[in-house]
């Protein structure tokens, strides 16, 4: 895989463990950033080995939000001719699942980044927020729609329109974050999280993250189609047929992947 400037990257035991590595500034997400960590999942989605992604922050920190001094200039035709945000809408397209794991605090953009993962495991004392609105601006990466409809719409305009810090037990309250975690545990508990994703069957991951996604943007009616078809697709692959029998058999399924 390619060399990244501020980013790093690891695979062990079919993980693809993906770290924000901007320290210096807190891990804030520029531009630039986000096209490295656009590459490098869609190099560990289409890699074989790779099972489950993993998004984190070096120094102890996930990310203090985008990275302002990119965009203070700017206008509106800029910010559009730019269209920052479709490498945004690519990183949702990515097949396998993604955990973030969030030490100290994700703002703007880093909770822009930690929602669009499939699953969050936060440290307990971790803060949350879109601080966007005390400069003037709002979340674009995805913040309303994505807060909006794990929170609903009365608490997600008052959190935003704020811009206050919310702490990880409120969102877990919320459904938002799924585990939390002592801080010094906060990445043992992401790798255990990972490993367990690893040893599914990859496709039915895949399609299961599909599904779930769809009751997000369709109908009722259109998200059962959706449900039905990737159900159905299940059983061309060898690791239906290998589980069922393992049920059967009473021993544990040994997945291929395939």
């Amino acid at each position: 895989m390619a060399n990244y400037e501020n980013i790093s990257i690891e695979l062990k035991n079919g993980i693809g463990m993906i770290w924000l590595d901007r320290p210096e500034v807190n891990n804030a997400i520029s531009i630039e950033m986000t096209e490295e960590i656009l590459h490098a999942m869609e190099c560990f989605d289409e890699e074989q080995d790779v099972k489950v992604m993993t998004v984190m922050g070096r120094g102890g920190i996930f990310s203090s939000g985008a990275d302002i001094s990119e965009m203070k200039d700017s206008d509106a035709r800029d910010m559009m001719v730019r269209d920052q945000f479709r490498i945004w809408d690519r990183m949702s397209e990515i097949a396998k699942p993604v955990i973030s794991g969030v030490h100290k605090y994700a703002f703007g953009g880093g909770f822009e980044l930690a929602l669009l993962s499939d699953m969050i495991v936060a440290d307990k004392d971790a803060g949350f927020g879109f601080p966007e609105v005390v400069i003037g601006a709002m979340p674009g990466a995805g913040g309303t729609q994505r807060l909006t409809r794990l929170v609903g719409t009365k608490r997600a305009m008052e959190w935003i329109m704020l811009g206050e810090t919310i702490s990880a037990k409120t969102l877990h309250d919320h459904g938002v974050i799924n585990h939390l975690a002592d801080g010094r545990l906060l990445g043992e508990t992401v790798f255990k999280l990972a490993e367990k994703l690893a040893k599914q069957p990859q496709i039915a991951l895949k399609l299961i993250k599909e599904s779930v996604n769809a009751a997000q943007d369709n109908s009722l009616y259109a998200g059962m189609q959706i449900e039905r078809k990737n159900f159905y697709l299940l059983f061309s692959t060898e690791d239906q047929k290998i589980g069922m029998q393992a049920f059967l058999d009473k021993k544990p399924p040994e997945f291929r992947g395939r």
